[in-house]
Formats: C-alpha cells, sequence, structure tokens
C-alpha cells in the first residue's frame, strides 16, 4: 500500500511539474533560459511584451546576447533608443504560427514586422545569415530558435 501511495505521489509530481513547465509564454521563457538578455531588455523597450505574451502562436528566432554582443556598443546604444527601428528589427525576428525546426522548409517566409526571411535547412537550419543554434524551445503560445546573429530589415 505505501509504495503505491508513494508511486502515485511522484507520478502526480511529476505532471505537475510538466505543467508548470509548458506554462510560460515566449517571454517567459526567454526569460528563465538566461541567454536572452538583451532581447528582453530591447522587447521592453520597444513596447513588445504584452504582444509575445499574447495568444500568438509566434515563431520568434531569438538573437542571444552572444549575437547582440557581435553589434557594437555605440550601435546597439542607438537602436535600443529608436523605437520605431527598433520595433522593426524584434518584429523582423518574428513569424506568425508555430513552426518547429522539423517543419522548417527552404524558402522565403513573411514575418510579423512585413518583409520576409530566407530560410535555409542545409547544415543546419539558417535565417538568412543567422545559425539556429538551439531549435524547438517550447513555450505555450509558440516557439523560440536561438540565432547567432542579430537580423536587420532591409
Amino acid at each position: 500500500m505505501k509504495k503505491h501511495f508513494l508511486a502515485a505521489a511522484a507520478i502526480a509530481l511529476a505532471s505537475l511539474t510538466s505543467l508548470s513547465a509548458q506554462a510560460a509564454d515566449i517571454v517567459d521563457t526567454a526569460v528563465a533560459a538566461g541567454n536572452f538578455k538583451t532581447l528582453v531588455t530591447a522587447l521592453k523597450e520597444a513596447g513588445l511584451v504584452d504582444t509575445l505574451k499574447g495568444p500568438g502562436p509566434f515563431t520568434v528566432f531569438a538573437p542571444t546576447d552572444e549575437a547582440f554582443a557581435k553589434i557594437p556598443k555605440a550601435d546597439l546604444d542607438k537602436l535600443l533608443a529608436d523605437k520605431k527601428k527598433l520595433k522593426s528589427v524584434l518584429t523582423y525576428h518574428v513569424v506568425s504560427g508555430k513552426v518547429m525546426s522539423a517543419d522548417i522548409k527552404p524558402g522565403k517566409v513573411k514575418t510579423v514586422q512585413g518583409e520576409r526571411v530566407t530560410l535555409s535547412t542545409k547544415g543546419g537550419v539558417m535565417v538568412d545569415k543567422a545559425k539556429v543554434v538551439a531549435a524547438d524551445v517550447a513555450a505555450d503560445n509558440g516557439v523560440i530558435h536561438a540565432i547567432d546573429t542579430v537580423l536587420m530589415p532591409k
């Protein structure tokens, strides 16, 4: 009897853990990941946090902190200060719908910003010239694919 109770408790605990693991939106998932601090700061500056906390679904090609570090500090500071341009850059990283890496097909796809990015799958998934370094980070309103370069719209 004691064994059955412990087994049932373990199953219940595992169920609660998996539910709480899925109960995070794109923004909370990015914060929890720990390597998107600059992106989260930029989302706040651009006023996009509430959007990416919305129902979605969204696919976000999310530049890591290392990707943002490739931009000279003066240029990054200038971008963060220009809300209109920042919003354009950030929405260029977002596609409507939830697209897992296995479902990515080579070709052009329209971003929320309005322009198209080019996806390729040779030697790993690429978005324009950015490489996906971590794919399929699930959130309850979409998915994050971490990329190694900040994408800039034309």
